[in-house]
């Protein structure tokens, strides 16, 4: 099962957070009982660690991050390992792509950047500095009083937050990623999809991600794919199955729950549906 980590937060009445129209700010004390864990969120996150360490992996990256460090988590799926040395206690900042937006239109003149990137990672690494760690713990203290705080000032320290990270020169590539953000309103539905078809969403996770309704995105996506995305993301699945059954050592099962598919069954019957053939009949004719 993957956890929508936003809407679990957001739900949860345990945790110390604010919530306001476009982000949400949460302390969390992960159980160490929990080492691994698959998540998904249709908000982008800053991660700062406050204790302990934990993996981040996204499909090509992998980070391991310890107390001091911060990341920026687009919206996307991905796994998490934690290290049981300490408690692994976290401050998150979910931050939508709107607001992100704003902030840059409005400050353009301000921020300079020469990075011209056409395409980003799933994940940055924030280099952080003294100020930066310095506002991440005055906002850990607001929550620590359990008071409500006021609404103006939440958003007045996720815009200082920004303004921290883009005014480090350090940071050049995630401030293009802002800058990208702000000279396109449309969501790269092809980017989306690709990053994510293997795991095993809902056609409404997919919507979400994509910033729409499932009717709108149901209609859009046929409009550019000109298939439905169930069929695609049938076909997509498929094709990288016989990618891992010719060129990796994973049994059946394994290809089937790394391709999406939710079970064996399924798996075969579609598989031989595509091609003809099981798909141990096709590795034994590959081989």
């Amino acid at each position: 099962m993957i956890v929508d980590l936003f809407q679990y937060f957001k739900a949860h009445p345990k945790y110390n957070k604010v919530i306001g129209k476009d982000y949400l700010i949460v302390e969390y004390k992960c159980p160490l009982a929990v080492e691994e864990f698959q998540l998904w969120t249709d908000s982008n996150m800053i991660t700062y660690v406050l204790s302990g360490r934990k993996d981040w992996m996204a499909p090509g990256q992998t980070f391991e991050i310890k107390g001091g460090d911060a990341l920026f988590i687009r919206k996307g799926v991905y796994s998490t390992k934690q290290h049981f040395e300490v408690e692994y206690c976290v401050m998150l900042f979910f931050i939508s792509d709107d607001f992100i937006r704003n902030f840059m239109q409005e400050r353009d003149s301000k921020i300079s950047n020469d990075d011209k990137s056409q395409s980003y990672p799933q994940i940055f690494k924030i280099q952080t500095n003294a100020s930066f760690q310095s506002l991440i713990l005055s906002v850990f203290n607001y929550l620590q009083q359990g008071q409500d705080i006021p609404k103006d000032l939440i958003e007045m320290k996720f815009k200082e937050l920004l303004f921290n990270i883009v005014l480090n020169p350090l940071n050049h590539q995630l401030t293009a990623y802002f800058k990208s953000l702000k000279e396109t309103t449309k969501v790269n539905m092809e980017y989306i999809m690709q990053k994510n078809f293997q795991f095993d969403l809902k056609m409404e996770d997919f919507a979400k991600l994509c910033n729409m309704s499932l009717a709108t995105f149901k209609r859009q996506f046929k409009a550019q794919f000109k298939a439905t995305p169930a069929q695609w993301l049938k076909q997509k699945r498929l094709e990288y199955a016989t990618s891992l059954l010719n060129n990796t050592n994973l049994n059946i099962k394994e290809v089937c729950f790394e391709s999406g598919f939710v079970n064996i069954s399924h798996f075969n019957k579609a598989f031989k549906e595509q091609y003809q053939m099981t798909p141990v009949a096709y590795r034994m004719q590959v081989q």
